[in-house]
């Protein structure tokens, strides 16, 4: 493993995506690498992928992965779009064991909202900060003054009667063949909705879709200024990596403080 670098995988419910990062500043030192989310993506069938993205890129160090649940110190503890039997598994643990290597599994939402603080359209930016990314789901993670708010599930409030994931993501749009503008129109009213609740001073959209901002960005129009991410669809793999690399310090703090104790 070269110094600095960390292998960031994202994980969503469609696609595992991963790349070598280098965390001083954020760059992609290697070409993106893609493969199927497993169906069902379940405790059993994800692990041999992660191990199949470390054996692809001939893989020797930290690893960071950012994961589609709740996630308090490696074990998710949700399930929205991955499969239920993941509720109370130590994903950090079972990558670890696949792959022989310190693995470290954090919120999706949380580590592509790092990566924008950091090297992103969050840079540098005060107040409170909302991230939404945009695909299978709706991921949102907040940062006051640039401290993180983690495990926030903004894309799961209750609207018309049913989680808002039923009817504003990016996958309820290709799956009920919406127009951009219509679709659009549905997440305004959801962006709106969060304005209400929590009034932040920027909101950055990023995940997938936020490659289309295009197509949908002039439909979108709650009092708050939008911008697009930075990073785009890499901001899983950067904040991955960083998340990783901040994990792994920590858990070497927590080592020698043990060792004290002893």
């Amino acid at each position: 493993m070269k110094k600095g670098i960390v292998l960031g995988i994202d994980i969503g419910g469609s696609g595992i995506k991963a790349a070598p990062v280098r965390i001083k500043d954020g760059k992609m030192m290697d070409e993106r690498h893609r493969i199927p989310t497993p169906s069902p993506a379940t405790p059993e069938n994800i692990p041999p992928v992660i191990a199949e993205m470390v054996k692809h890129f001939k893989w020797k160090g930290l690893v960071g992965c950012g994961f589609p649940t709740v996630v308090q110190n490696g074990v998710s503890k949700t399930a929205a779009n991955i499969d239920n039997s993941w509720i109370g598994t130590n994903g950090s643990k079972l990558f670890s064991k696949a792959t022989g290597l310190p693995v470290y599994v954090v919120n999706d939402a949380d580590v592509a909202g790092m990566a924008e603080m950091k090297f992103g359209a969050g840079r540098n930016v005060s107040g409170l900060v909302l991230l939404c990314t945009i695909g299978t789901g709706i991921g949102t993670v907040l940062f006051i003054n640039g401290r993180l708010v983690p495990n926030m599930e903004l894309g799961h409030i209750e609207y018309k009667g049913a989680d808002v994931e039923l009817y504003a993501t990016d996958a309820v749009r290709k799956a009920q063949n919406l127009s951009w503008e219509e679709w659009a129109g549905r997440f305004n009213e959801y962006l709106i909705a969060i304005e209400k609740l929590i009034w932040p001073d920027l909101i950055i959209l990023g995940g997938g879709a936020s490659k289309k901002g295009e197509k949908f960005l002039q439909y979108i129009n709650p009092k708050t200024p939008v911008v697009t991410a930075q990073l785009l669809n890499n901001a899983g793999i950067v904040g991955a990596a960083l998340a990783g690399k901040y994990q792994h310090k920590l858990a070497k703090i927590a080592m020698k403080a043990n060792k004290k104790k002893k």
